[in-house]
């Protein structure tokens, strides 16, 4: 999914956090496009805290109902530096991009693309989709990876029954004895967990990661702390176990993990650098339409354009530089 934002912040991303404790992100409400475009449900990044371990951008949208936003429809867009994930509860998103790839977003199916060097996609809810309803998120590629070229990898896992109520279906990373195939650039967790009302969960995690337990519906608490729907509830390096119970009604959640990233990121609008000045050569290169991200085929908009006339164009820069806010670990 692109950030479509007209004027999006630039972000100078660093690792950070104390040691086992737990707060509480609150979401602020993006339109992805004009009047009548689907709102999503940001909570990363923030200015409190920019990363959990590599994931760098958390968005949650829905139940929307098509009828009246539109659904999605998102024009061809670039991306360079990091992986987008796509995961859906309810609905169907089309997916091309400019590694040839076309393929539909389902529930419960994981797509990663990493963008890497540069990529171009375009994702659009079907035409049979009324209701639209799941989470999009991006992963910083360490600097080691974050040239390599653009791929995409396809999984779907089976749900693992946790006991007591609880069910998980892990899609990156391994969680209660389940594994994702899908290779990643660092060391990450990804997971959908359903809970019954009033089920407690204690999973084991790897005390070296950080973790984030966004919640879709119902409200839960995390290591004793509550946190309600929308929410994102964070756990610092340290705990082994991370205890999750349940309110008096169902609850969807989407754990995310990975150890501290330990480098510092630029994001703005699509794309992840180290530098400012990386960020002018990126956009530069997307509004001349540069090799750097490729071509998106079979794309029609709504209002029927494709070719170059639908590509999206990237916003104005910003008149200043954010600086660096402390040092790397």
């Amino acid at each position: 999914m692109s950030n479509t934002e007209t004027a999006p912040a630039e972000v100078q991303c660093e690792p950070g956090g104390s040691p086992g404790r737990v707060e509480v992100l609150t979401p602020r409400d993006v339109p992805l496009g004009g009047p009548r475009a689907m709102t999503v449900r940001r909570t990363l990044p923030q200015r409190q805290r920019s990363l959990i371990g590599a994931w760098c951008f958390v968005d949650h949208y829905g139940p929307d109902d098509t009828a009246s936003s539109g659904g999605m429809d998102v024009p061809p867009h670039p991306h360079t530096g990091l992986a987008t994930v796509s995961w859906l509860f309810t609905g169907e998103v089309e997916h091309r991009d400019s590694l040839g790839t076309h393929a539909m977003v389902r529930p419960g199916e994981l797509n990663l693309m990493t963008g890497g060097h540069g990529v171009a996609h375009s994702e659009v809810s079907t035409p049979d989709t009324t209701l639209l309803h799941g989470v999009q998120l991006w992963v910083a590629l360490p600097d080691h990876a974050r040239d390599r070229p653009r791929d995409f990898a396809h999984h779907v896992p089976a749900a693992t029954d946790l006991g007591g109520g609880a069910v998980a279906r892990v899609f990156l990373g391994t969680l209660a004895g389940s594994t994702s195939p899908v290779v990643t650039a660092t060391p990450l967790l990804g997971a959908e967990l359903l809970l019954d009302p009033g089920a407690r969960v204690e999973l084991a995690v790897d005390p070296t990661f950080e973790h984030g337990l966004l919640v879709d519906g119902g409200h839960v608490t995390l290591q004793g702390r509550p946190v309600e729907r929308a929410e994102l509830g964070v756990v610092d390096p340290g705990p082994s176990t991370l205890e999750i119970v349940a309110g008096d009604e169902p609850a969807r959640l989407v754990l995310l993990g990975g150890p501290p990233f330990g480098e510092q990121i630029v994001m703005w609008w699509n794309f992840v650098a180290r530098t400012h000045d990386e960020i002018v050569a990126f956009r530069a290169d997307w509004e001349a339409g540069s090799a750097r991200f490729g071509q998106v085929d079979g794309y029609v908009g709504r209002d029927g354009r494709t070719g170059a006339a639908a590509r999206l164009p990237a916003p104005a820069l910003p008149h200043a530089t954010i600086r660096p806010r402390g040092n790397p670990a």
